[in-house]
């Protein structure tokens, strides 16, 4: 009897399996590794595609370079005791201590800085009062630039120091150069005030 039944289930084996689902193919690691290249290339051709072409521009005349100016700033200036006048007779007339300060005359000298802090240019002039070797009278100097810095060397006593600023500005203070001072010490021009230490 199973020979009469093997054929059968045979036919019917072969039916089942034919009519079964079907499995779908697989790549193999070569097929999958061409197709990954083969879109790597489709990429980088579609952006070399996309990239603008280089056209030359024409040339265009180019300046050539010119040297800047230098600025040599002006050396500082100095003062030099020589450069006081001396007292006249025709400053006598005028009243004691109205013409101008005798600085040879006038007793030992010491130090002193006359900064200008205004923010421009400022012109000032010292008036020495009477000191202990009986000299008085003005110094008149030359214009402080913006920001300058000027130092003097004065006889003791006191001074009364006046100033015109350009901007505008004036004013004036006292400044004691006293005779036991041996340092240098600054007087600070502002907009409407100067400042002693």
């Amino acid at each position: 009897m199973f020979r009469k039944i093997l054929p059968v289930f045979t036919i019917i084996a072969i039916f089942l399996v034919a009519c079964g689902q079907q499995a779908e193919p697989t790549l193999s690691p070569e097929e999958v590794s061409g197709t990954a290249v083969a879109a790597a290339w489709t990429i980088v051709a579609e952006t070399q595609a996309a990239i603008p072409t280089n056209t030359p521009v024409p040339p265009t005349e180019t300046a050539t370079p010119t040297e800047l100016p230098t600025f040599t700033p002006e050396p500082l200036p100095t003062i030099d005791v020589a450069t006081f006048p001396t007292a006249t007779t025709a400053s006598q007339s005028q009243g004691e201590c109205e013409g101008m300060l005798n600085v040879q005359e006038a007793g030992p000298r010491s130090d002193v800085r006359i900064e200008n802090e205004t923010g421009g240019p400022v012109t000032f002039s010292l008036w020495l009062e009477k000191n202990a070797h009986g000299q008085c009278g003005f110094v008149y100097t030359t214009p402080l630039a913006k920001n300058e810095k000027r130092i003097m060397s004065l006889p003791k006593g006191v001074y009364l120091l006046s100033f015109f600023a350009d901007n505008g500005g004036n004013g004036y203070c006292h400044v004691n150069n006293r005779v036991g001072d041996n340092h240098l010490f600054a007087v600070k021009i502002r907009a409407n005030v100067c400042v002693v230490p």
